[in-house]
């Protein structure tokens, strides 16, 4: 099974920093966020990947080639440690621009070429997900039980009138329809979508349908989407494991998790995030954070920053 990522869009909500650099490649801690979705796609079994992306991001094919002076220079140095962080991904890749932004529709026709003959999952690099089973793999076992396409859902998170809601079938697998952000005790149900899907490939048969019906504007996939559902072969998953949502710059007063997979960063300040368990640490409270990389910082500790909020969210200390 091959994996598509969608990652042309401009990234306008991290402005000014999005000028230059792709918003799939701002880092949580020392990895960007588009890697920890290869990640997931390899742990699931993945190892061809298309993105989808657009004329300013070439550092996104940089970032997944060799990198063949510090490979010599870690290796003069015979610096094992620091080769393997900059090792490739076992995966082929494949990209593919899109000339004009013209929506998640019409990105996803761009993959026919390379996709059309089995089922594909497709991720937004938006949305990530840490668990002991990938999310991606998650997708896989469900199609492979139902030979449906899949959306990836979680469970009646908080602001439920925020997503996008299934509208699901007697059966509470098959998904009849989607409320986009539907008002306050109007949700068809709890299932709330996010950024991970499993398409089998007529999928694209309808896209195709639909873009020409299509007037103008970006072209999203939701009539492709909704032809399968008539259909009966869309069903959901419900996500086993932490989704962490890099599309905001601003967290408001909402936790943000953060994997800390590497044994090297380590929270020493009084009060930062608590405990640090396996994959993920949470702060709530930002002048706690504050104080804590101050200290950090003036006992020449590694602690890092775990949060990003506008200037005018953080309080004057």
């Amino acid at each position: 099974m091959k994996g598509l990522i969608v990652a042309a869009g401009y990234g306008t909500r991290f402005l000014p920093v999005t000028k230059t650099i792709p918003k799939e490649m701002l880092p949580l801690i020392d990895k960007p966020s588009i890697a920890f979705i290869v990640e997931e796609f390899i742990a699931s079994g993945i190892d061809e990947i298309l993105i989808i992306t657009s004329r300013r991001k070439k550092m996104l094919d940089d970032f997944f080639d060799r990198e063949i002076e510090l490979e010599s220079v870690f290796a003069a140095e015979g610096n094992h440690a620091k080769a393997v962080k900059i090792k490739p991904y076992d995966a082929k890749f494949f990209f593919v621009r899109q000339q004009e932004m013209m929506g998640t529709g019409h990105a996803l026709m761009l993959g026919r070429p390379m996709l059309d003959r089995e089922p594909f999952v497709v991720a937004y690099p938006d949305d990530l997900h840490f668990g002991e089973k990938p999310l991606a793999l998650q997708l896989i076992e469900k199609y492979r039980e139902t030979g449906c396409s899949v959306m990836a859902t979680i469970h009646n998170p908080p602001n439920l009138e925020r997503y996008g809601i299934l509208k699901l079938a007697e059966d509470n697998l098959h998904v009849e329809g989607i409320v986009e952000k539907p008002a306050p005790g109007k949700a068809p149900s709890t299932e709330a979508s996010i950024g991970r899907y499993l398409y089998t490939p007529e999928l694209f048969d309808y896209l195709e349908e639909g873009w020409e019906k299509h007037t103008g504007g970006e072209y999203f996939h939701t009539y492709a989407l909704g032809k399968l559902m008539d259909q009966g072969k869309v069903v959901y998953k419900e996500t086993e494991g932490e989704r962490l949502d890099t599309g905001r710059a601003a967290r408001h007063r909402s936790p943000f998790r953060i994997p800390s997979r590497d044994s090297e960063i380590r929270e020493t300040g009084p009060g930062a995030c608590g405990r640090i368990e396996g994959r993920a640490a949470e702060l709530t409270d930002p002048i706690q954070a504050i104080s804590a990389i101050t200290a950090s910082i003036r006992s020449a500790s590694s602690c890092l920053p775990r949060f990003l909020q506008p200037a005018d969210q953080i309080p004057n200390l």
